[in-house]
């Protein structure tokens, strides 16, 4: 039996593992205790890997859909042959255009998958993709790009030195936070609270993070955290508690910038968070006047209407009060490629493009924007790619997105399962999983509070046909006749633009792979933000970017209809649970423990006993675009108005996954918007959380 080191690719922190081998097999996962930067940390999702690697579910050979529905083992030469020659007839009649791609999240968390997409789609001319990205994170690169001038730069909160930490929309207890790598989030929050800090989580719900060890709930109504961060800004110029002489240096339009948040003092915040216009005014000064002070914030908040405006405003409090590029303030962590905030380099206003749909952010189209492309683009789509993601149960629309899906020629999925999207494919491609390839923590990288890289080789041999992502691509590229990596060998170095990345940080590929753990990197460095990642043309921070003029206009209208709304109106929000990572996990039988077998619908009990409700009941729940029906579960550490249910469910059509169909829960996601005008125009990021919803008894 051997233990070999190699790191979690579940989320950010890449936690450090070790792997139990015995007879070439995976027997188990193990946390590594002397690994330099995660010491010993790990999560119950991480370790569950072995699970997933060993499932009996997993595909493990290229499948054909038959002409009954049923799915047929075929040959990897055969499906990329049938594959090829589908495309290739596609492409002759209808061009490039005719073809889309999906990209779903865990292609983040491999260092070869990305490029292999780039690489495949670029030489087809694909330009209609979508990815996971603009459900959970599109804001914070639109927001930094305006901002900083690069989509790469996303100061973090200095946890170890700082005397205030404000976290929004995140409960680092469950998911162990985003844009933030740090392999124990809460155990590093205790530190900060022992040694004296404030901490303080802003959500609609009291989570688990918040108790006497780790800091404290100040409830605020789901969607409006962009009223409250600008109530705070605007205290802090009205009490004389900005740093005039850092704004003076570093920042332009300040101005407007101070026109902007005149315009949404305390009491008006007060009429749409639902926090006392008293408490802000002393929260500006609590953050204002502490010596060192930071801010952090996820999907919670990225998944509003406004959230780029939200990320904007979040950093804005940080420049004003000096915080930015300070000790225990928020700096930029560099990590093992210090050019990153070069190639990240951009101007919003060029990255705009004029589509059907309106004004569009260049890149990826809008998940919501799917159901609607699929079927009614200027050119109907023929063949669509999946690549390690589930947009049947991800994206808003089921119903609308389940049916474009089936309209379309040619579907290839490249997945570990065949989840609920694969069920509507015409070919499975059996991917990896992260113990059965070589690989790098990329993911973290700009993000990391403690910044070093690690390369982890496949500790393990893939199992029966299971390929990684780039030579599937690859195999399909030589079948087309493109240009491919498969071209230089059955296995051929992939690893060469790492290599170059790590020499900008003074260490290669070569000392990385040679190191038991990696290599850590030189700590966090306030004092060149402003001279090195500031990427804008002048080298100064944006206050108010021009760009963003639609989108203030935007922000006053939203405002209004919010402070007409009536005061018994329910707002949707996500509710994330130890129990759920996205719908990958759905199929661990672990996770399926007594009492988390479905995802009730959580009220407050105030609110359930206004409406006649009892727990335990069976309720239908609606918005304007969808309903389900749950059980109603209790949960008075909600704030009254606020509901919640937890995404990733909803299986009851997907057989390849049987754990996931014995226990499908119902799609959170088909209460959401869907099409235009669900999302947010700045960034393409969805509007998921604070959704209008009635709940009443079946």
């Amino acid at each position: 039996m051997t233990e070999i080191p190699t790191f979690c690719r579940v989320c950010e922190p890449a936690c450090g593992l070790l792997a139990v081998v015995e007879d070439g097999e995976l027997r188990r996962l193990k946390p590594d205790r002397e690994h330099p930067v995660t010491r010993g940390f790990s999560c119950h999702k991480g370790l569950a890997g072995d699970t997933i690697h060993r499932d009996p579910d997993r595909l493990d050979h290229p499948l054909r859909r038959g002409s009954d529905g049923s799915f047929e083992r075929i040959s990897w030469d055969a499906a990329a042959g049938e594959i090829a020659a589908k495309l290739r007839t596609i492409l002759d009649e209808d061009g490039p255009d005719a073809i889309a791609a999906y990209v779903g999240n865990p292609t983040a968390f491999n260092t070869l998958a990305g490029p292999a997409l780039g690489s495949f789609l670029g030489q087809l001319g694909v330009r209609r993709t979508f990815n996971s990205g603009t459900q959970d994170c599109a804001n914070k690169f639109a927001g930094a790009e305006a901002i900083f001038g690069s989509s790469t730069v996303h100061p973090i909160p200095d946890i170890r030195n700082t005397d205030v930490l404000w976290i929004f929309g995140e409960n680092p207890r469950v998911s162990h936070m985003s844009f933030l790598a740090v392999a124990d989030p809460v155990g590093e929050i205790r530190a900060a609270v022992k040694r004296g800090a404030t901490v303080r989580y802003f959500n609609p719900r009291r989570i688990e993070t918040g108790d006497a060890a780790t800091g404290s709930v100040t409830w605020i109504r789901p969607d409006t955290d962009v009223y409250l961060l600008a109530a705070l800004v605007q205290e802090c110029f009205a009490e004389g508690l900005v740093r005039e002489d850092v704004l003076r240096e570093h920042g332009s339009r300040v101005d407007e910038l101070r026109a902007f948040v005149a315009g949404y003092p305390a009491e008006r915040a007060a009429a749409v968070t639902g926090i006392p216009a008293d408490e802000i005014r002393r929260l500006a000064h609590e953050f204002a006047e502490a010596p060192r002070a930071s801010l952090h914030m996820s999907t919670g908040v990225n998944m509003g209407r406004q959230g780029t405006l939200a990320y904007w405003l979040l950093h804005m409090l940080s420049l004003v009060t000096g915080n930015l590029d300070a000790v225990g303030g928020n700096i930029h962590s560099r990590g093992f490629y210090p050019k990153a905030a070069r190639s990240g380099r951009g101007r919003p206003e060029e990255k705009v493009v004029e589509t059907r749909y309106g004004r569009l952010r260049r890149g990826p189209l809008p998940g919501n924007l799917m159901a609607d492309d699929l079927r009614e683009g200027s050119t109907p789509v023929r063949a669509l790619f999946v690549i390690a993601g589930n947009p049947v149960l991800s994206i808003g629309g089921e119903e609308a997105l389940r049916k474009a899906i089936e309209g379309v020629e040619l579907v290839v999925c490249i997945d570990l399962y065949r989840n609920a999207t694969g069920e509507l494919a015409h070919y499975l491609l059996p991917s990896t999983d992260m113990f059965e390839r070589p690989d790098v923590n990329i993911t973290g990288l700009g993000l990391q509070l403690v910044p070093y890289v690690q390369y982890t080789d496949a500790v393990v041999a893939p199992r029966e046909e299971r390929r990684e992502e780039w030579w599937i691509l690859a195999r399909l590229e030589q079948e087309l006749g493109l240009k491919s990596a498969l071209d230089r060998g059955d296995a051929p170095e992939m690893f060469g633009r790492i290599d170059h990345m790590m020499s900008d940080a003074g260490t290669s590929l070569e000392a990385v792979r040679a190191s038991r753990h990696g290599v850590v990197l030189p700590p966090l460095e306030p004092g060149r933000f402003y001279s090195d990642s500031v990427q804008t043309d002048d080298g100064r921070v944006d206050c108010c970017p021009s760009f963003f003029a639609e989108a203030l206009e935007r922000c006053e209208t939203i405002c209004r209809e919010l402070e007409a709304e009536g005061a018994d109106r329910l707002k949707l929000i996500s509710w994330r649970t130890p129990y759920m990572h996205n719908s990958w996990y759905h199929n661990v039988e672990a996770l399926k423990r007594p009492g988390r077998q479905e995802n009730p619908l959580a009220m407050c009990t105030e609110d359930a006993r206004k409406r006649g409700l009892e727990e335990g009941d069976r309720i239908r729940c609606a918005s304007a675009w969808g309903a389900v029906e749950a059980t109603i579960a209790f949960d008075d550490e909600l704030m009254p108005g606020v509901v919640a249910m937890t995404h990733g469910w909803g299986n009851a059509q997907t057989p390849g996954m049987r754990v996931a169909r014995r226990h499908p829960g119902v799609n959170a996601n088909a209460l959401l918007p869907s099409g235009p005008a669900s999302f947010d125009p700045l960034s393409s990021q969805a509007f998921m959380t604070g959704i209008p919803v009635d709940v009443e008894r079946r």
